[in-house]
């Protein structure tokens, strides 16, 4: 067998479709568009997903779900992940260098699961669940960073009027 003898398998190739080159061919006339329409004009044909003007499917049901545009930042590391680590100090370089966290986090946060024997110091961007920080602690490591807590914003009290303006009025 040759490259300049390879043929495709019989009935594989077919002729292109031409429509609209008369008669005899059988696809002659209105070219299989049928008669009259929007769909046999040129040029008439509408988008996706259009229904005449009545309102479209994809608007009448409810919209559903949420994407999050910063789901994937902060990253999950177990204990037992912890446990193959090799440095003594635990923060994002080091998880990333290990494989452990992707290289597009731009945080880390540990949670309890599995079991942790070595003694660690997390510290940079990584933060630690309470379950995952007391067990670091038992296990004769700690933990440096401080945990952050939301801020809750106040909107500020509208000015009110002074009750002498008003007596004055």
């Amino acid at each position: 067998m040759r490259l300049n003898t390879l043929k495709p398998a019989p009935g594989a190739k077919k002729d292109r479709h031409r429509v609209g080159r008369g008669v005899g061919s059988g696809w002659g006339k209105t070219a299989g568009r049928g008669h009259k329409g929007q769909k046999a004009r040129s040029g008439g044909f509408h988008k996706i997903g259009f229904e005449g003007g009545q309102m479209p499917l994809h608007r009448r049901l409810p919209k559903r779900g949420f994407n999050s545009p910063t789901r994937d930042d902060i990253a999950e590391v177990r204990l037992s992940e912890l446990e193959r680590l090799e440095a003594p100090d635990v923060d994002l370089a080091a998880l990333q260098a290990a494989g452990i966290v992707s290289k597009k986090a731009l945080g880390a946060k540990i949670i309890l699961s599995g079991k942790l024997s070595k003694k660690l110091t997390v510290k940079g961007d990584v933060k630690a669940s309470k379950g995952a920080r007391s067990a670091i602690e038992g296990a004769g490591g700690r933990v440096e960073v401080a945990e952050e807590k939301p801020v809750v914003k106040k909107l500020p009290k509208k000015p009110q009027a002074k009750p002498e303006a008003a007596a004055k009025a």
